[in-house]
């Protein structure tokens, strides 16, 4: 972390565009930057932790990018106290307002997420932007959803685009979920690409719904 403290920034590379497109891109097209922000969606993170769950990204690369985003106003950098004593990185408002781009990309690559490639890597949190959609286009606008997958369980919140919190964690739910859901990674690459719905999968069994908050309730009655 002293290394990463002690180099500068890099020069930013601009397109020289009079393009508020390309000045976005300016700012968040360097590769694994939009990735990063997904990571930091959950909340503030350490640097061990980001390179963890972002398999195949050098620690220089991510030293780099981290700077950057800090520089452009998207990241901020702060040490927890006892008996945490941690540095973290977390998303400024700037930040959380690429929740939207995230979802939109996702949405549009949903397609491509069909068999699972030998070399792929997967962490159960990268379903949370996809079942988030999947949550809204079944009417469930806000509350605490916890996920059960094969590959690990995480918790995300409902809504959570509006508020200033995390929108999803690793993990189980920090408190009482509003919903359990069980199921599979095939069927939340599904639901990303809306086949089926999330409605029509609570149905036909694909998605088990557990606990008696409201948002579990909706969910089941939606089902019939």
């Amino acid at each position: 972390m002293s290394r990463l403290r002690r180099m500068s920034p890099r020069p930013r590379r601009s397109y020289d565009q009079y393009c508020s497109a390309a000045r976005a891109l300016d700012t968040v097209g360097d590769r694994w930057t939009l990735l990063i922000v997904r990571e930091l969606l959950a909340g503030p993170r350490r640097y061990t932790d980001l390179h963890a769950d972002l398999p195949g990204v050098s620690t220089d690369v991510l030293a780099s990018r981290l700077r950057d985003m800090e520089r452009d106003g998207l990241a901020t950098r702060r040490r927890l106290p006892p008996p945490g004593a941690a540095t973290v990185y977390e998303l400024t408002a700037r930040g959380r307002g690429l929740l939207p781009v995230l979802e939109a990309l996702g949405a549009w690559g949903a397609d491509d997420l069909t068999e699972r490639r030998p070399t792929d890597a997967v962490r159960a949190h990268w379903f949370a932007l996809p079942l988030l959609r999947a949550l809204r286009r079944a009417g469930v606008e806000e509350g605490l959803v916890e996920v059960r997958l094969a590959e690990g369980h995480f918790h995300l919140y409902a809504g959570g685009a509006a508020g200033e919190g995390p929108v999803y964690g690793d993990g189980p739910a920090p408190g009482e979920p509003d919903a359990r859901l069980a199921l599979d990674a095939d069927t939340c690459a599904a639901l990303g690409r809306g086949e089926p719905g999330l409605v029509e999968a609570v149905r036909d069994g694909r998605v088990v719904v557990g606990g008696e908050g409201p948002a579990a309730k909706a969910l089941r009655e939606a089902a019939g």
